[in-house]
């Protein structure tokens, strides 16, 4: 018998987009969710809900899942080090931009370069006006560092440099290696923004500190991690229950380190079989958008993030008017401040051109035939704009 009463509103779910936006965030691993399933903790659990630093049996349990991600974690890092959980790649980078400082008095120089993640350069900028000489290198039309200019920057005085292993916005892989040397032969330290390299690229075995972020690694998010090389000597930026070595205070999840664990173990083990995926991706995205000029050095390059650039493009209006891809103007953490890419600008391209550049990033789920299908609806449209 039917029932009286209004007729009940039909929800439509609308189509998922196309994903082109792994610079921002990567798709979630199976795997990794399955890693935290079991210490998201139901009530009725005996051990998934328990706090990892209780010293009872589900503490110690908990405890022992985090440890374990921890070695899988660091299984991809330099020997002689240890990994520190922070609640992301913004948190590692302070920890150890503002905890090295005091152990390196009186040295209080920050070399970086001027094409880096806002964590390191609003952070580097904050600390210049706290007494920090800071040095921001340039990059040429490639976005690649000045070598010699970097060497006559790094100085006895330096007590950091700073580097992002891979450019979020550009892909550009700077020499790391190198500059890690410049800055030990000076007696500085040397930190690593590795997040967007993590897993894809070998990262500097000489480095002192590296910061890494799960989600960019088809982890979870809200979690990150700072490696450090044993002897070097930090101080917390907070303070508290000391739960985390000393340096990190506040209650660790088991569930965000397990994803992690987990995803960064898969990221190991697919490391080559990822990167043969991305390059056949890349290839056939610079097919398609043939004729748009490349942002970057292509040589010096991570393969799944390709930033290009039409002449007279409305970037803004693509994106309204592409709602079938999601794809970027560039960093997610600077979108919405109206002000154009830091990055492109050191790149030495003009305001007009910084507008009309989108940047594509795409990964292990990515298919060739979602490459296929966003660049027919964006070169659509954009062909629609510039007639």
């Amino acid at each position: 018998m039917a029932r009286d009463g209004p007729a009940r509103a039909q929800l439509t779910v609308p189509p998922q987009p196309i994903y082109l936006d792994y610079q921002a965030t990567t798709p979630l691993a199976p795997e990794a969710l399955a890693a935290m399933l079991p210490w998201l903790g139901a009530p009725d659990s005996a051990t998934g809900w328990a706090n990892p630093h209780s010293s009872h049996s589900a503490g110690r349990r908990a405890a022992a899942a985090v440890e374990v991600a921890r070695d899988q974690i660091a299984a991809l890092m330099p020997p002689g080090g240890r990994v520190i959980f922070t609640s992301g790649a913004t948190e590692a980078l302070n920890l150890a931009l503002r905890g090295a400082l005091p152990a390196l008095a009186p040295r209080h120089g920050i070399v970086t370069i001027a094409t880096e993640h806002a964590a390191v350069r609003d952070t580097s900028l904050w600390l210049e006006t706290k007494g920090q000489r800071l040095d921001l290198l340039s990059v040429d039309g490639d976005g690649l560092v000045d070598l010699q200019a970097a060497r006559a920057r790094i100085t006895g005085e330096t007590a950091l440099v700073a580097t992002m292993l891979v450019n979020n916005e550009i892909g550009v892989i700077q020499p790391v290696d190198d500059l890690a040397a410049m800055a030990h032969e000076a007696g500085a330290l040397f930190v690593c923004d590795a997040v967007q390299g993590f897993g894809r690229v070998p990262l500097p075995p000489s480095a002192d500190l590296i910061a890494i972020s799960a989600h960019k690694i088809h982890g979870p998010k809200g979690i990150g991690a700072l490696w450090v090389r044993d002897g070097i000597v930090l101080e917390p930026l907070m303070h508290g229950g000391g739960q985390e070595q000393g340096l990190r205070s506040g209650t660790l999840s088991p569930a965000l380190c397990s994803g992690f664990g987990a995803a960064a173990k898969l990221a190991g083990d697919r490391q080559a079989e990822d990167a043969a995926h991305v390059a056949r991706l890349r290839d056939a995205a610079l097919a398609l958008f043939e004729g748009w000029q490349v942002n970057g050095s292509l040589d010096h390059r991570y393969a799944g993030n390709l930033n290009l650039r039409r002449k007279g493009l409305d970037v803004a209006r693509l994106m309204s008017d592409v709602r079938g891809v999601a794809f970027s103007a560039g960093s997610a953490c600077a979108s919405g401040s109206g002000r154009p890419s830091h990055v492109l600008t050191a790149l030495g391209l003009p305001t007009e051109k910084v507008r009309s550049s989108i940047r594509l990033g795409f990964g292990r789920y990515t298919t060739v035939d979602e490459i296929e299908r966003a660049a027919h609806l964006i070169i659509d449209a954009a062909d629609r704009q510039t007639g």
